[in-house]
């Protein structure tokens, strides 16, 4: 993976006008991006990006029951195509009612690995982990990806390593180990699952990574879209088995994987990618920390499994590292309503 250079990390909003229209992306693009710069200047964007995070955690924590359900009768690569075929259908019909067209060429090397790594290699390696381990170890083990993330964007984004960031993770860290542990099943662990899940984590940190920096140049929708269809493509080895499974899958896990191609995907995907471009790699991964909590609050109010005492401290250590992780410094704060303030006045 090349290095990216930490200045146009840092903001990644400021250089997207000039590419798009360089390279000949649509008029949507180019006033989605000049959009972004001017909300991201003036701090206005914050709260949709906070939201937009909120709405990726609770479906990605969704995804993990809906897998378990789907993968009992769909193999591992079939349920990853069968999701990315899915949501692909959806995000390409929305990129046509938006006229977004083509990304610019700046943008295709990150959205290609991307696309491999993360939607396409992660979504099959976490189902086939998913059906040789519990879904504690799974949760466990996959949740060493944003500690991968923060050091893959340290070393080739360029992103700081900001005590309070650093300090949110390893609590947030240790809440997922907590809940890992409570709700780990009694029965021996897979050696081979543990190390599918491990794999999984590798390809969802590397491919957020490459993401990062393409937001400079192409809308989340674009990235999110072409990146499902690449990953499409890569599963695309799959289709005869996802043929045959479809034959004989009860209906109820056709629809959880049509389900996984809609939210966990095609919305999730795109609510993920716009607050990625309006904050760091680092800081987006420790937001997933929240993952783990949402999972045991989803099996409480659906499921009627009532959390042991131990799961709940875990979850309540998850939120807070997250929080942790994502405050500011009281500096940093003031220094932003000042800036928000002369853009104000400015105009």
């Amino acid at each position: 993976m090349a290095k990216f250079s930490p200045r146009a990390q840092a903001r990644p909003a400021a250089p997207a006008a000039a590419p798009t229209v360089a390279h000949g992306t649509s008029t949507a693009s180019t006033a989605s991006t000049a959009s972004t710069a001017s909300d991201g200047s003036s701090g206005r964007a914050q709260p949709l990006a906070l939201a937009a995070a909120g709405v990726t955690v609770i479906l990605w924590a969704s995804a993990f029951v809906s897998i378990r359900s789907a993968g009992e009768a769909y193999a591992p690569g079939a349920l990853a195509l069968g999701r990315l075929l899915t949501g692909s259908l959806v995000l390409v019909a929305i990129l046509l009612i938006r006229r977004e067209g083509l990304p610019p060429r700046a943008a295709w090397p990150g959205i290609v690995v991307s696309g491999l790594l993360w939607f396409g290699g992660y979504s099959v390696v976490l189902n086939w982990g998913e059906q040789l381990v519990d879904a504690g170890t799974a949760s466990l083990v996959v949740n060493i990806a944003p500690l991968l993330m923060a050091l893959l964007a340290f070393r080739l984004l360029g992103e700081s390593l900001a005590p309070r960031l650093l300090t949110g993770m390893a609590v947030s860290f240790a809440g997922a180990v907590v809940v890992g542990l409570s709700m780990a099943g009694d029965g021996s662990t897979s050696v081979l699952g543990v190390v599918l899940c491990l794999v999984a984590a590798v390809a969802y940190a590397g491919g957020v990574v490459a993401q990062k920096p393409t937001l400079a140049y192409a809308t989340p929708l674009q990235v999110t879209t072409y990146g499902a269809l690449i990953g499409a493509v890569g599963c695309l080895p799959f289709g005869w088995q996802l043929v045959q499974d479809a034959a004989h899958a009860p209906l109820s896990a056709t629809l959880n994987m049509v389900y996984l191609g809609v939210f966990p995907t095609a919305l999730a995907f795109t609510t993920w990618a716009y607050a990625l471009a309006r904050t760091t790699a680092s800081r987006m991964g420790a937001t997933t920390y929240a993952v783990p909590a949402i999972v045991v609050l989803m099996a409480w109010l659906l499921l009627d499994e009532i959390p042991g005492a131990l799961t709940l401290a875990g979850g309540v250590l998850c939120l807070t590292g997250v929080a942790v992780a994502r405050s500011r410094p009281r500096r940093a704060k003031t220094q932003v309503a000042q800036d928000t303030a002369q853009g104000v006045s400015a105009k």
